[in-house]
């Protein structure tokens, strides 16, 4: 008898045994890290970048621009309701053929000027844009890894999903990842412009 349990215990069965032992190992590891062990993760993309330091980063530049974006308008804004008061009071004064020209001057001013804050303005979202699209891009290896660690095959926007336990989001672990390995992303930046 103890020799047929000394042999069960030597063939198929201690093999089951040292699998299930290992597969135990590696899910409990991956746990410790963070990366829970299931086939579908969730993420949200727009959690991923505004809280990691890459993206703060280019929203304070963003919005730094933008502020100084509508300090210029104001300022042009001002200068174009002065000329527009002093074009005003000349209409008075001046002959139809005279006032005309500087009346079509300033309304083409005008127009410039819109067009030109317009342009900044598009010039500013795209540049918000790309960084979001640089972002992904760079962030792309750090998802695979947390990919394979948690054994999934999928990772799906976590909005586009009805019904889910939070337990499979990862975003929480792919911020505190991707700010530990790409930190603000501005040292990237520089190496790029050099």
């Amino acid at each position: 008898m103890r020799n047929l349990i000394k042999l069960i215990a030597q063939g198929p069965f201690w093999a089951l045994c040292v699998f299930l032992a290992l597969a135990c190992v590696s899910t409990a590891q991956a746990q410790q890290l963070g990366v829970p062990q299931a086939n579908v993760l969730t993420l949200s993309s727009d959690r991923l970048f505004s809280e990691s330091q890459f993206g703060r980063r280019v929203m304070r530049e963003i919005e730094s621009e933008g502020a100084l974006l509508a300090d210029e308008n104001e300022r042009i804004v001002a200068e174009l309701s002065k000329e527009e008061k002093d074009l005003t009071e000349k209409r008075a004064e001046l002959p139809t053929e005279e006032f005309r020209p500087l009346a079509e001057a300033f309304d083409n001013k005008v127009q410039t000027h819109r067009e030109s804050q317009r342009a900044k303005l598009d010039a500013l979202a795209r540049r918000s844009e790309e960084a979001r699209q640089t972002f992904l891009v760079l962030v792309q290896p750090i998802l695979i890894e947390l990919l394979r660690e948690s054994g999934a095959s999928v990772v799906i926007e976590r909005s586009n999903v009805f019904l889910s336990s939070d337990r499979t989001d990862v975003t929480d672990t792919a911020i505190a990842r991707i700010n530990e390995q790409i930190g603000d992303g501005s040292q990237l930046e520089d190496e790029s412009k050099e």
